[in-house]
């Protein structure tokens, strides 16, 4: 039986490596010369590497930033915090126009868990995602709903982390 919709990973819990891990498949897209499109909620750096090498891998790899350059407050998130979630999700559906083999919806997770997007409107929008089409979904929190509609569900832990340690380019960011 062929398969009707695209696939589903997600990503979450409070150890870091999510987003990591989604670009790492990414960049494995690009190697074989398939269409990756990240699309980063909540986020709006321009000095990140994940960014920065986005001109060197085209046409494989695109990223797009539907965020402040500063954080969100996740407590009393902003109306533009809001709008901007809005016109990444809009954003992504005109990306499954250009058939991707991956879409990346980074940080959508806590995207849904604050309440800048519902999970109704991105179950209905993974539900409109094609065969032929995976998405990977990271961020931390994220609601039940989207873990039972994902196909795959892997949860992030930290068993061990120094005390201090100020993020590395190139590492952490």
């Amino acid at each position: 039986m062929k398969r009707k919709k695209g696939v589903v990973y997600l990503w979450t819990g409070i150890g870091a490596g999510k987003t990591t891990s989604a670009l790492g498949t990414a960049l494995r897209q690009a190697g074989h010369r398939h269409k990756a499109i990240i699309i980063q909620f909540m986020k709006g750096r321009k000095d990140i590497g994940e960014y920065k090498i986005r001109n060197r891998l085209k046409p494989y790899y695109e990223i797009y930033q539907f965020g402040k350059r500063g954080w969100v407050n996740l407590k009393k998130p902003s109306k533009k915090d809001r709008e901007l979630a809005k016109k990444g999700l809009a954003f992504a559906y005109k990306c499954l126009k250009k058939k991707p083999y991956l879409l990346v919806l980074d940080e959508i997770n806590l995207a849904v868990a604050i309440g800048l997007l519902s999970a109704k409107e991105v179950i209905k929008f993974l539900d409109d995602v094609p065969a032929g089409t995976s998405v990977y979904l990271t961020g931390r929190y994220a609601p039940k709903a989207l873990i039972d509609r994902a196909d795959f569900a892997t949860e992030f832990v930290t068993l061990k982390q120094p005390k201090k340690i100020t993020a590395r380019k190139g590492i952490e960011y």
